[in-house]
């Protein structure tokens, strides 16, 4: 395996988090290929080539270049894994339609019989137009920027009722965008996602908002991966493989996200998490002090709560868009719901809850002659609209960092 090449075919892959994936699947050569356009005739020469993906923009562009290509691979126009085989032809398969499928099944998304919306036109979209129509639709329309069918004009398919974004949209790190507003769409029973990072884009918090079904790409990655490594050594590796590898992701890439009154202990649990995960703590608070260059309270009796809100609003928007870290906050986050997107994107919130009497107040502008009890009142419910779990911090640092780990292992990977 070491004498061939395998990896990811790309422009820019700094994103990619497909080399974990092909790891675990046992390919432990896997790497990232990055080259400029010109470079793809030299390179797809190579004798030594292995096992490939291809992504953003080559899915089309490689084609020419394939020996023998896929029958349904060839009907869809775009494909994302090649092959040298002994024989020193490349062969050339799209695995993102197995991806797709399965991406969608997992989500509890039927397209039979139902009007589906395709946002983009590209390598991606004529996966999705393949799929959707393989899995049933009874039709399917393609959005795009200039086309017949294109965002000035989406109220000729408000009847959709399933949405896929097939855009890098909303994707890392320019999160916070969503290509549609889904209540363009109220007939809408499904949303899905070919961005895998963030977890949750805006277009995937809002449907989670309403309530509608939705699934991010990662699915789609992990499964489309499984079947390239299949054709790359001619093998059959079980569908148990994909629910263990989109786990492990889930679990490795998920932030936990403390939230809590002023004092309840947030500081000193993360220390202790860090401790025990060997995780980076990001203290936003901290953060906001170095932008600011001078302390909290300084800040507060500088420019005022509004001002403090703001930094705090940028610097949580920045920290949000991490993965794999211990996010720590401060008490009053909570108070401006913009933060939840920009905490709950990438993370497991935790709300630390400790007796009112044994919060400290030294140092916390609005804690320092405040009714705490009223404080609590106020916040109580924002607390709850923003945590997916509480945990009393009433013993140990090192208790309730545990407590946390343990929920955390069992919950982060769904």
């Amino acid at each position: 395996m070491a004498d061939r090449i395998f990896g990811l075919l790309g422009r820019k892959l700094g994103h990619s988090w497909s080399p974990p994936i092909h790891k675990a699947l046992g390919c432990k050569d896997y790497g990232l290929i990055e080259l400029e356009p010109e470079e793809l005739p030299a390179f797809l020469a190579r004798p030594d080539i292995g096992g490939l993906n291809v992504t953003i923009p080559y899915k089309r562009d490689v084609m020419p270049f394939c020996d023998v290509i896929d029958g349904a691979a060839q009907a869809i126009g775009s494909v994302n894994t090649l092959v040298r085989r002994a024989d020193g032809k490349l062969y050339a398969w799209n695995t993102d339609a197995a991806g797709f499928c399965w991406m969608a099944e997992r989500a509890g998304i039927r397209f039979q019989g139902r009007k589906a919306v395709i946002l983009g036109s590209g390598g991606a979209s004529l996966t999705a137009v393949a799929c959707a129509k393989r899995l049933g639709a009874r039709e399917v329309v393609v959005i795009s920027r200039s086309g017949p069918d294109n965002y000035g004009n989406l109220s000729r398919h408000a009847d959709a009722d399933i949405v896929v974004n097939t855009t890098p949209v909303g994707m890392y790190p320019n999160t916070g965008a969503a290509p549609v507003d889904l209540k363009r769409f109220p007939k809408c029973t499904g949303v899905l996602d070919v961005v895998y990072n963030p977890r949750r884009t805006a277009l995937l918090l809002q449907a989670e908002e309403l309530g509608i079904p939705c699934s991010d790409g990662l699915p789609m990655l992990v499964a489309q991966a499984k079947a390239a490594e299949e054709h790359f050594f001619d093998k059959t590796i079980p569908d148990s493989e994909n629910e263990r590898i989109l786990a492990m992701l889930r679990q490795e890439t998920a932030n936990i996200v403390l939230v809590g009154m002023p004092g309840s202990g947030k500081s000193a649990v993360g220390a202790a998490l860090a401790a025990l995960t060997g995780r980076e703590a990001v203290d936003i608070d901290r953060r906001i002090v170095q932008r600011a260059g001078c302390s909290i309270p300084e800040i507060f009796a500088q420019s005022g709560e509004d001002a403090f809100r703001t930094l705090e609003r940028e610097e949580t928007a920045e920290a949000g868009k991490l993965s794999g870290r211990i996010l720590l906050t401060g008490g009053g986050v909570v108070k401006d719901l913009r933060n939840y997107a920009a905490l709950h994107q990438n993370g497991r919130i935790y709300h630390l809850i400790r007796d009112l009497a044994l919060l400290p107040t030294d140092g916390r502008p609005l804690s320092q002659g405040a009714d705490l009890a009223a404080m609590w009142a106020e916040r109580a419910p924002l607390y709850a609209r923003f945590r997916d779990a509480s945990v009393e911090n009433s013993g140990t640092v090192e208790e309730t960092a545990a407590a946390i780990w343990r929920d955390f292992c069992e919950n982060s990977g769904t």
